[in-house]
């Protein structure tokens, strides 16, 4: 497939295996774009304020959007606390809660409640073990430090999480190093990773410059990126996508201030991932012929779902994707205009999506 010259593109829905979703009125003006990017699972991160850290309250925000688009599966996730005790996690799994996110203490929006040492949860990743839920690391350590990144300083925990817990499935979050992707590929097939769209094209300059394309992790070198790129089409389902898609309000996201951390791709998750993979033949970091149909549905759609235990889409569910000169619009804003979000890569031209009828 010479995905240059492609003009109608047939994949099954994708999975998004990491989300913000957030609550209120931003929740209500994010949700519904979810199909709008070709997704129709999302693995819903539980960093709300207050966190989620009981099965009631995941259940209770599982209604809210499932409320707002009926049409997508919310796999939900408790925030991992010192309040979670091994017969929480047993009820977690009893009421279908599909993992549990470990927040360093201080790396990222609204982790003032995560962990401190990882060394004190090992009774819950016990019980998560033996229940099976699945934990999902943000992988940084919230320190600077001097001999590599705060991604690459937090690489001996994976390692030292999977050989205490080798049955415990364990996703590294939006990676964003080589160093990472080759920390995955040590591990053994319980330990997976989750590649963001953003992390396909930006690296560190455009992130410092432009506050819409600033998040955590930051994305680093263009060497970084271009392995990024060569594990997502890869055919390897150790990698699959989580589009890591996190919204704030434009006002928090201008220069001058404390820009909030997050970049907003959810309504157009799945067209971006597919122009980062243009433009990355067009540099000659992979060829035509590595992007081909098996691979596209593997990293976007079959691999997450695999490693989550998700059935498989059927023959019917199918996303469109027409080359019409579509081009991502600056934001999207509720209605009453109280609310405007600002969308990464403004301007471009994409794929446009629609559902096939079945």
């Amino acid at each position: 497939m010479k995905l240059s010259d492609v003009q109608h593109l047939e994949l099954p829905p994708s999975a998004d295996m990491h989300v913000h979703l957030r609550q209120g009125e931003l929740m209500d003006l994010v949700v519904p774009s979810i199909r709008a990017g070709g997704v129709d699972t999302v693995f819903v991160m539980p960093n709300l304020i207050p966190p989620i850290t009981t099965v009631a309250q995941a259940q209770e925000y599982r209604s809210r959007l499932q409320s707002s688009e009926p049409q997508v599966q919310y796999l939900m996730s408790l925030y991992l606390h010192s309040s979670l005790t091994p017969e929480v996690i047993a009820e977690a799994a009893a009421a279908g809660i599909a993992g549990v996110k470990l927040y360093p203490q201080g790396v990222t929006t609204n982790s003032e409640s995560g962990v401190k040492e990882v060394q004190d949860f090992h009774a819950i990743f016990a019980a998560m073990e033996k229940h099976d839920l699945v934990l999902n690391l943000h992988g940084e350590v919230p320190y600077p430090t001097d001999k590599c990144s705060l991604e690459e300083a937090f690489l001996p925990t994976l390692k030292d999480l999977h050989e205490r817990f080798p049955k415990l499935r364990i996703v590294l979050e939006h990676c964003s190093t080589t160093a990472a992707l080759d920390a995955v590929r040590s591990c053994g097939p319980s330990v997976a990773a989750t590649i963001t769209a953003h992390h396909l094209y930006l690296t560190e300059e455009m992130s410092h410059v432009d506050p819409l394309a600033f998040c955590k992790p930051i994305p680093k070198t263009a060497s970084d990126r271009d392995a990024l790129i060569k594990a997502a089409c890869s055919g390897d389902p150790k990698f699959f996508f989580g589009s890591d898609s996190a919204p704030h309000p434009l006002t928090a996201k201008q220069s001058g201030k404390q820009v909030s951390a997050g970049v907003f791709t959810q309504p157009y998750a799945t067209q971006l991932v597919l122009l980062a993979l243009e433009e990355a033949i067009e540099r000659g970091v992979i060829g035509e012929e590595e992007v081909t149909q098996e691979r596209l549905e593997l990293f976007l759609s079959r691999a997450g779902r695999r490693f989550y235990k998700l059935p498989q889409p059927d023959d019917l569910q199918k996303v469109v994707l027409e080359r019409k000169g579509e081009t991502i619009p600056s934001s999207i804003s509720s209605a009453d205009g109280t609310i405007e979000v600002g969308l990464s890569r403004a301007t471009s031209s994409v794929f446009s999506l629609s559902w096939a009828s079945k």
